[in-house]
């Protein structure tokens, strides 16, 4: 069964993502494409357009609840496969006799979990916050790597490394300068553009992953050169409120930048 799930995704059309046009809206109107069931009997609601954001890009899923007449479907994930996204959970007992399913082409209701979004929001703007902080104290040389905006231990990597004895004042330079960006603030905006017009707002020059023929998404802190990203972020730098940077690990090359936000 599980490949069964994979399967429709191929043969489905994309899923539109409705939160590349807000990505504050916490609630949204759908229709059901489909309805599946994989092994060990979870459950996964496709939909024709989603404010859920999908697990990807160091951030993870939006969790909440589809509801629609007396049905209602706990998220407890969300994936995406092929374009198609999958609201992974599972059917509330409505106990009443009520119909306790969707039926494919319904009108449901969508609402994420507020407080997880709004703490996944802000750990992935504060990475990439720190991606302008470094450049701003003097570490314009080193190029954004990995980043993992979970909240059990965030960071972010760069190729390039700080002399041993440089680490501790880098370090509290670095929280220095983010912290004193967050007090001024800054509106973060998102632009999906044409690949010229993208690469302008990024100082030039866009990853050699992004493809030539496509439409990125730019993410833009204030007056700072943009980045590509798919993700949800803070309207505001001043939203983070407070970046910790725990740890500076420098090892084969790389550096990596461990940090927090406050409650």
């Amino acid at each position: 069964m599980g490949t069964e799930a994979a399967a429709p995704a191929r043969a489905m059309g994309p899923t539109k993502l409705a939160y590349f046009d807000d990505m504050w809206a916490l609630s949204s109107t759908a229709t059901v494409v489909s309805l599946l069931q994989e092994e060990g009997g979870r459950r996964a609601v496709v939909l024709d357009s989603t404010v859920f954001y999908p697990q990807g890009g160091g951030q993870p899923a939006d969790t909440g609840v589809i509801s629609a007449g007396g049905a209602r479907f706990i998220v407890d994930d969300v994936r995406m496969k092929d374009g198609v996204v999958f609201h992974y959970g599972r059917f509330e007992d409505a106990g009443d006799g009520c119909n306790s399913e969707f039926s494919e082409g319904q009108s449901i209701s969508l609402e994420v979990d507020a407080e997880r979004r709004n703490l996944n929001s802000r750990l992935h703007s504060a990475g990439h916050l720190i991606d302008i902080c470094v450049s701003n104290i003097g570490l314009s040389h080193f190029d954004p790597g990995k980043g993992y905006h979970f909240p059990d231990g965030p960071f972010v990597e760069y190729k390039g490394v700080i002399p041993p004895d440089q680490l501790q004042d880098k370090k509290n330079e670095l929280e220095k300068e983010a912290n004193e960006l967050i007090t001024k603030g800054a509106k973060v905006l998102a632009y999906i553009l044409p690949y010229e017009e993208a690469a302008q707002l990024c100082g030039g020059a866009l990853p050699s992953y992004i493809s030539k023929d496509s439409t990125p998404r730019i993410v833009k802190f204030g007056d700072y050169p943009g980045g590509p990203c798919g993700g949800t972020h803070v309207a505001d730098i001043s939203i983070i409120n407070n970046i910790k940077v725990t740890n500076i690990r420098v090892k084969k090359g790389l550096t990596k930048v461990s940090y927090s936000v406050s409650p």
